[in-house]
């Protein structure tokens, strides 16, 4: 049996290292390539109303991408970059292979699996969510019946 401990420094780190790659992805649409070359690149690829859908992926990416570093809202989180990631499969990766160097889904795949498991096990001991789970818990304990 494994420690809880060592669960939750696991999912520290998984959600970490997934989070940063994600933020990194959503900064480099917003402010580095920009929305215009971004929607462009998903115009060429196929992607419904590229200028929104441009919007949603950088926003989500970014603020997603926080949230699961800091360990908030992470089911939430970890299931909208997972719909992300396979809407990057569809659109851009499927028919490639494997291999990112070829255009292959390596990485889609692999975050998107990460992002399903972070959605199922939560964000562990050392999350907000888990700071926050009793004060929600207190509070609707507290709450006075309606009527």
């Amino acid at each position: 049996m494994i420690p809880t401990w060592v669960r939750d420094v696991v999912a520290l780190l998984a959600r970490i290292g997934v989070g940063v790659v994600f933020v990194a992805h959503g900064w480099r649409k917003l402010a580095v390539d920009g929305i215009a070359d971004t929607a462009a690149a998903f115009g060429e690829n196929g992607v419904p109303l590229p200028t929104l859908s441009a919007w949603l992926v950088a926003l989500v990416e970014l603020f997603a991408g926080i949230a699961l570093i800091i360990g908030l809202a992470v089911p939430v989180a970890g299931v909208l970059l997972a719909a992300l990631m396979l809407g990057a499969y569809v659109f851009v990766h499927a028919g490639q292979g494997i291999f990112v160097s070829e255009g292959g889904a390596e990485l889609v795949v692999a975050l998107g699996a990460a992002c399903l498991l972070l959605a199922i096990t939560g964000g562990g001991r050392f999350s907000l969510d888990h700071v926050l789970a009793p004060l929600a818990e207190t509070r609707l304990r507290h709450r006075e019946p309606a009527g």
